[in-house]
């Protein structure tokens, strides 16, 4: 039986669960590995990707018989279970050393690289050669100096270098210099799983030379193959997908001074079309020919790094029935993503964040729809993102329950559909392990016991971006390793959708009026932030505009025949404008529309702190529900007016609007009664572990860290109070206002539990059944963050208030002008 679209929603499949990392990173057990697996299964955690992590003791070797079998273990435990697996391909990160094992099996597997070294003219007109076994001379050649750090690209000659020495007989006497580009092993590492093995410390495992197919060849045989071998059964059921992490061409800690490079390199730079000549601009400046080659060069290693590690290991998982997913080293690497079957990215180092204008601003600001957008393009159904790693605000583990729900929304409003987050600790002993890369967002963090909460929350909404469509005509075009961010904040702040559309892809669109491809039909194409498109680009807008579509230029690129230059903002919103508007304005709210089976669904986030209080106008008619994604809550909206839906949106709130158009709106009935709000008083005595205290100013709590001993204390406090309702007064609404909490609040009245709040505003409606006539008790109990604890953070904690009570009843207007007020039951 095929469930309702509503009721997909409310409890969505299993295979919507957000996948955390799990870090392996102490000594493991059987037993232990077991208990935390069925632990995440109990909080509606139903995957993982299991990741070894520095912590491991060297006694369990990666891949080793030993460590295979543990692995073993928690995937069967999984199977059983129904839970998906993600395997990750390294120890720890970044991919393709498989611990050392790819280097160990062939020393000129290592990682390369390509150094330049100069010698000014005047000083030197011949060179004697004499370079260590291990370097290789891939060009020599002159040229002309404009300063210390430019050249005159035009000018440059290149030199014979065959033997032992290298003459130059300057045509002028301008500052030249002679220049040697050598290959070289670029002496990288990656970060390992063992004690002694991280950063710049002396068993850090070499990287490998991923743009060398025998090197990535090693690695798959090393790694992948070796899972199979033991796990063979599971691929394309359990297992899901095996999860590649940045890539580094040159390793970590490499040498100074180079660029990545590898064996036989310079042929297959010039037959992309690049010159020798242009080796000097990559580290000289060259006038306006700079950028270009630079591009180039980046654009061939790209090329290089598809082929020679992207494919390979995309074609292995494929054989293998399972996805390769994972995400490239840098934000906007969107080309990088055209192998991978559930594209990714991922969002750490709170490089994005609530403050600063950090969600629209920046390279790193274009994560989401990174991902998002290529999986669109390609016709991926699932897109991923690794997000809140090192994403504490004021230390490394003050990360708040409230900030973890905002980066949830904005990676979801952006079209991410799967979620996983930075990081399950399997341990935190020891500060090697709590303050890897912290904070443990699940088992280990005072919110676990209700981790539940969020888990549902980002499968409803991983439902909904899932076999959608998002409803926008705007693509704005990018390059394989540039997203335009300063044009697509004005488009966020003004709710207008668009998705990235890489030029590379303008080929395999579909033109007439519109660009289609795959789901994805635009009318209208943006060119921002002075981005520099191809020729054959140029030829296609230009044929595109014939037809009848719009191109629209920011201001500083007008290159396109039939290009409509604007010049002001508000010239260029008003082309954009959507088919949806808020009323009033505000630049706060993210709208995405979605199309979904036979259902339109506007999909509306607040990512400011301030309370919104309007309307959507719309042109989709039809009956309107509201979907609440955190609470899994349907109910009907009444309407006014069929192209007006009334919204009002707290911080850190999401909410959905589904509209069916085969059925007529629910029109809201006009009442001239309105609402009269009281507030009860407490009893004046307030107890906190049945400790009686005495309240600040203004009705207001001390902080736990004004208590002397407490202030490291991490953990739970219960606040106990009475209010008193008064004899024969049955009241519409009755809400508790917690005032400032830090930072989860869960209330209790009468012994019921009615409810808990990991964000401001922290206001609770209470049942009025709830509520008795006479002396009502009050507990509630407040959790901070770990900060306090792990870091020594001092940070602000528990209830701060003032706690108030407000009771709301109807009152109408009589004749008179007088009100009366109903006896409500």
């Amino acid at each position: 039986m095929v469930r309702s679209l509503k009721d997909q929603f409310i409890s969505p499949a299993d295979e919507f669960t957000p996948i955390p990392f799990w870090f392996w990173n102490d000594n493991l057990s059987n037993r232990e590995l077991k208990r935390q697996i069925h632990d995440f299964y109990d909080k509606e955690v139903k995957g993982f990707v299991l990741h070894p992590r520095i912590g491991l003791p060297k006694e369990i070797e990666y891949l080793s018989d030993t460590f295979m079998n543990y692995v073993r273990t928690a995937v069967a435990e999984a199977s059983k279970l129904g839970m998906k697996v993600i395997l990750y391909d390294e120890a720890m990160y970044p991919s393709g050393s498989a611990h050392g094992q790819v280097v160990k099996r062939n020393p000129k597997y290592r990682s390369r690289g390509l150094k330049m070294m100069e010698w000014p003219c005047g000083k030197y007109k011949e060179l004697k050669i004499n370079l260590p076994s291990t370097e290789k001379i891939v060009s020599a050649q002159a040229v002309k100096k404009l300063s210390p750090s430019s050249i005159d690209p035009t000018a440059t000659i290149l030199l014979e270098n065959e033997g032992e020495i290298v003459t130059f007989s300057p045509p002028d006497e301008k500052n030249w210099s002679m220049l040697l580009f050598v290959e070289t092993y670029s002496e990288g590492t990656i970060r390992g799983i063992h004690f002694g093995e991280d950063d710049g410390e002396e068993h850090a495992p070499p990287s490998a030379d991923l743009l060398n197919a025998e090197a990535v060849d090693a690695f798959i045989q090393s790694t992948h193959d070796r899972y199979y071998e033991v796990l063979d059964k599971y691929f394309g059921n359990t297992i899901l997908a095996m999860f590649t992490d940045e890539p580094d061409i040159l390793g970590r800690n490499s040498l100074p001074g180079l660029i990545p490079w590898t064996t036989e390199f310079l042929p297959f730079y010039l037959n992309q079309g690049n010159n020798e000549t242009d080796l000097p601009v990559l580290w000289f400046e060259g006038g306006e020919k700079t950028d270009v080659v630079r591009s180039d060069y980046r654009k061939t290693v790209h090329a290089k790094l598809t082929s020679a590690y992207y494919e390979p290991i995309s074609e292995w998982c494929e054989t293998h029935d399972i996805s390769l997913t994972g995400h490239p080293a840098a934000s906007n690497d969107i080309g990088l993503l055209a192998p991978f079957h559930i594209p990714g990215q991922d969002v750490v180092w709170r490089w994005v964040a609530p403050e600063d204008g950090k969600g629209l601003e920046g390279e790193h600001s274009t994560a989401g729809k990174c991902s998002a957008d290529a999986a669109r393009h390609r016709g991926r159904r699932r897109n991923l993102n690794e997000f809140l790693g090192v994403c504490g605000k004021e230390s490394e583990w003050a990360l708040s329950p409230g900030d973890m729900k905002w980066y949830i929304d904005w990676l979801a409003i952006r079209g991410v559909n799967l979620f996983c987050p930075h990081a399950f600790y399997y341990s935190i002993e020891g500060r090697k392990r709590s303050h890897e890369r912290p904070p443990d967002v699940g088992p280990n963090n005072t919110w676990w016991p209700y981790f539940k909460y969020f888990a549902q929350y980002m499968k409803r909404l991983s439902w909904l971006q899932t076999d959608s469509v998002n409803d926008t005509n705007v693509a704005v075009l990018c390059t394989e390793d540039y997203l335009p961010w300063k044009v697509t904040k004005s488009l966020y702040e003004n709710q207008i959708e668009f998705n990235y559309l890489e030029e590379s892809l303008l080929p395999f669109c579909r033109l007439d009026h519109r660009l289609s491809i795959e789901q994805q039909q635009y009318t209208t194409i943006v060119l921002g932030d002075n981005i520099d498109v191809q020729n054959d680009t140029v030829k296609m807008l230009e044929n595109f505009t014939a037809n009848g579509g719009m191109v629209l230029v920011d201001g500083s690129l007008n290159h396109v025949a039939g290009a409509q230059t604007m010049s002001h903002e508000k010239e260029f919103l008003r082309k954009l404008q959507s088919n949806y508007v808020l009323q009033p304005s505000t630049k706060d709210l993210r709208i995405s529309k979605l199309k979904k089976c036979d259902r339109t669904y506007y999909f509306i986030s607040n990512e400011g702190d301030e309370y919104y209080q309007g309307e959507l106008r719309k042109e989709t008619k039809g009956k309107v529900e509201k979907w609440d994604p955190w609470t899994g809550e349907v109910v009907d909206q009444p309407q006014s007016d069929s192209t007006i839906i009334p919204l009002t949106l707290n911080r850190r709130e999401t909410i959905i609007y589904c509209i069916n158009s085969s059925q007529n709106p629910v029109m809201r009935t006009s009442s001239r009664s309105f609402l009269r709000t009281q507030i009860l008083p407490f009893q004046q005595q307030w107890k906190i572990n049945d400790i009686p205290i005495k309240l600040e100013n203004n009705n207001q709590f001390k902080s736990w860290t004004g208590w002397g001993d407490l202030d490291r204390y991490s953990g739970t406090m219960v606040y106990h109070n009475t209010f008193e309702m008064k004899e024969n007064k049955k009241y519409e609404s009755v809400f508790l206002d917690l005032g400032e909490v830090c930072q989860i609040a869960k209330v209790y009245i009468n012994g019921k539990e009615a409810g808990i709040k990991f964000w401001a505003p922290y206001v609770f409606s209470l049942d009025p059944n709830y509520i008795f006539i006479g002396e009502n008790r009050l507990i509630v109990e407040v959790t901070n963050n770990m900060a306090n604890r792990m870091d020594d953070a001092k940070l602000k904690s528990g209830l701060i208030g003032p706690v108030q009570i407000k009771v709301k009843e109807h009152e109408n207007k009589n004749k008179t002008g007088a009100t009366k007020t109903n006896k409500l039951c």
